[in-house]
């Protein structure tokens, strides 16, 4: 699990237990009870700033501890960067991407018709209809 993913599920955690803990009082008000647009804005206010909104669309989980913060210094992290470049260890950005593609780079790579074949198939496979629209394959 990333630090982001980690980071969200204890957020999450935060608000369910907080919404536990005021469950029962907020299911005992009555309508003579409810509380001021006001004051509903107030006690948003107080939980953004204490941290404890999850952000939307995070799935439900149980809080058990703290987010992960790192044990590093900007400094030292920065320092393992470069150690890291000066050694070649680090791959240029867009070469990931482009290493995952390679699988469909070389299914195809070793053609044996030419361009002018496929095209020339291409072409009366379109006279006769056989083409799929886009968007109608898988």
């Amino acid at each position: 699990m990333n630090a982001t993913a980690l980071t969200r599920f204890f957020a999450f955690a935060a608000v369910f237990a907080a919404a536990a803990a005021t469950a029962p009082a907020a299911l005992a008000q009555t309508e003579s009870a409810q509380r001021s647009r006001a004051e509903v804005k107030r006690e948003t206010l107080a939980a953004m700033k204490a941290g404890e909104l999850m952000p939307a669309g995070e799935a439900t989980a149980v809080y058990t501890q703290s987010p992960v913060t790192s044990t590093k210094t900007r400094a030292e992290r920065k320092a393992e960067t470069l150690l890291a470049r000066s050694k070649g260890e680090l791959m240029p950005g867009g070469l990931a991407t482009y290493k995952a593609s390679l699988s469909q780079q070389t299914a195809v790579a070793h053609s044996t018709k030419t361009r002018a074949e496929r095209k020339a198939e291409t072409l009366q496979a379109a006279k006769q209809h056989q083409l799929m629209r886009a968007g109608e394959a898988g």
